[in-house]
């Protein structure tokens, strides 16, 4: 069973929440519209059901809200920055907007980012970026639990590892690709596990290694792990991610022991470039609409209408999910629920204690 329920009414609920939890109404409306617009884009595994995750993070100190982010270092075209483990759709968003004015100062800007806490859906980011005509590369790492093999491995080692290209098209909307170098997000698998359904082959494998088509292996214990897309290419490139977004921007990587902690923590490093500074805008103009309308006259294959590209699947899905309103699986509803007990709880302890009882 599922509710559904219209995106400024889920919002509000959220950032009611997030406002209970510590945050100030504006950080608790900035992450709440995140999340929602995650699930307007039809993907779930990024929207209102990590709330529960969050709370869980806030109460652990492992997420610290009204955190803002630091620069640590700053030459014109060269950033590096510290969440201090704000909200990932807080910081992430401050550090674009430095990132995005560099690049249109400069031309462009490589940016490191550590230390934030979940970014939630990178895609995010690409298109504030390609909203100023600019292209945006991200490379992300995740420090949470070891939920992913590595090529040949039987075990989990490293986490989902993002990837991100967002290009501005000339006159029409831009190329938003964002994707897990996992075989699917983890938070797909909980929303499957939320739902009761069974995923694809090749995406999971049990803790002896074996594979396996059921999803509490990647959300409850005793853990398997996750398949990286591809077979050796998608591990490639996670551990591309792992390197880019972990070790050079100083956020770290995964080398620990299994963890019981419900913070996410994320590094990426993101190159933003003022495509009209490269002197080649004209080619590029006409290249890329040459190469498009050549795309999509290919013949559909069954099963599909036409042939899109990256975003456009997205956007489709906002226009449907805006009108017909938001779905949201019951399990996922009551672990809501039960995320906003516990800072209720929370809050009345402290006032407990603060009036010496």
């Amino acid at each position: 069973m599922q509710k559904t329920l219209q995106a400024p009414e889920l919002q509000a609920q959220v950032a009611t929440v997030l406002i209970a939890a510590g945050s100030s109404p504006e950080e608790a409306a900035s992450v709440a519209a995140n999340l929602v617009l995650a699930n307007l884009s039809g993907h779930d595994s990024h929207g209102v059901g990590m709330l529960p995750r969050y709370v869980d993070a806030v109460l652990e100190g492992g997420l610290k809200p009204n955190s803002s982010v630091r620069v640590v270092l700053d030459t014109g075209s060269l950033l590096t920055l510290d969440g201090q483990r704000g909200y990932g759709q807080v910081v992430g968003e401050q550090a674009m907007a430095l990132g995005i004015d560099r690049a249109k100062a400069h031309g462009s800007c490589i940016m490191t980012l550590g230390n934030a806490h979940h970014l939630g859906r990178i895609g995010h980011f690409a298109e504030m970026a390609v909203a100023q005509g600019l292209v945006s590369l991200h490379f992300v790492n995740v420090l949470s639990r070891p939920v992913v093999a590595p090529f040949g491995g039987g075990d989990g080692r490293f986490g989902t590892n993002p990837c991100c290209i967002g290009i501005p098209l000339p006159g029409e909307l831009p190329f938003i690709l964002d994707y897990a170098t996992s075989a699917v997000a983890q938070g797909k698998m909980r929303v499957a596990h939320n739902k009761g359904e069974k995923v694809p082959p090749g995406r999971l494998i049990d803790p002896e290694g074996h594979p396996s088509d059921d999803p509490r292996y990647a959300v409850i214990p005793p853990f398997g792990a996750m398949l990286a897309f591809g077979e050796h290419k998608g591990y490639g490139m996670a551990i591309a991610c792992e390197l880019l977004g972990g070790a050079l921007t100083g956020g770290g990587t995964w080398h620990y022991e299994e963890s019981s902690k419900q913070r996410v923590m994320n590094g990426m490093l993101v190159i933003v470039i003022d495509p009209k500074r490269l002197g080649t805008a004209a080619a590029f103009e006409r290249e890329a609409r040459l190469f498009l309308d050549w795309l999509r006259k290919s013949r559909p294959a069954p099963g599909f209408d036409h042939v899109r590209i990256a975003g456009e699947p997205e956007r489709e899905m906002r226009a449907k999910r805006s009108r017909d309103g938001i779905p949201v699986d019951d399990n996922t509803w009551q672990e809501i629920q039960r995320a906003a007990d516990k800072v209720k709880l929370a809050r009345e302890r402290l006032q407990a204690l603060a009036r010496g009882e």
